[in-house]
């Protein structure tokens, strides 16, 4: 037969406590989520569910009522959907920026293409060049100071 050993019950709301503290911070341990369940309390306290609940029931009761008197948002969590919001909306900016430029980029590139081929155009039918009456030049005047 095993014995089991006694159980330290100030040491277990103690965990309870330091979990709850964590989550109402937004920076858990042991929890994924972050979310401010009772269940993410136990995870993040490492305590079974019925340890819990018939020993130390008034603890999560009492973070319950912080849950409820937070509005179930820690402030952390709160702060990164606010940072995650603003990034969103930038990032949004810059993919509209980016549409805008690919469509000048499109057009300066017909642009190109199409002077490139009028210079080609040019340098193989060298027989018209010569038609072409050249304007003197304009004198610039000396600027006098």
């Amino acid at each position: 037969m095993t014995s089991r050993r006694p159980r330290d019950l100030e040491a277990e709301r103690a965990r309870l406590r330091a979990a709850a503290d964590r989550l109402l911070a937004g920076t858990p341990l042991r929890s994924t989520s972050g979310k401010l369940t009772a269940s993410e309390l136990l995870r993040e306290s490492g305590l079974r569910r019925d340890v819990a609940y018939v020993d130390h029931k008034d603890l999560v009761e009492e973070f319950q009522a912080h849950v409820e008197a937070q509005n179930a948002t820690p402030a952390a969590r709160q702060e990164l959907a606010d940072k995650y919001a603003e990034a969103k909306g930038k990032l949004a900016a810059v993919i509209e920026e980016l549409a805008k430029e690919r469509v000048i980029t499109c057009a300066l590139r017909r642009i190109v293409a199409g002077l490139d081929l009028e210079l080609r155009q040019s340098r193989e039918e060298p027989e018209q060049s010569e038609n072409v009456t050249r304007l003197p030049a304009t004198r610039r005047r000396a600027s006098r100071r």
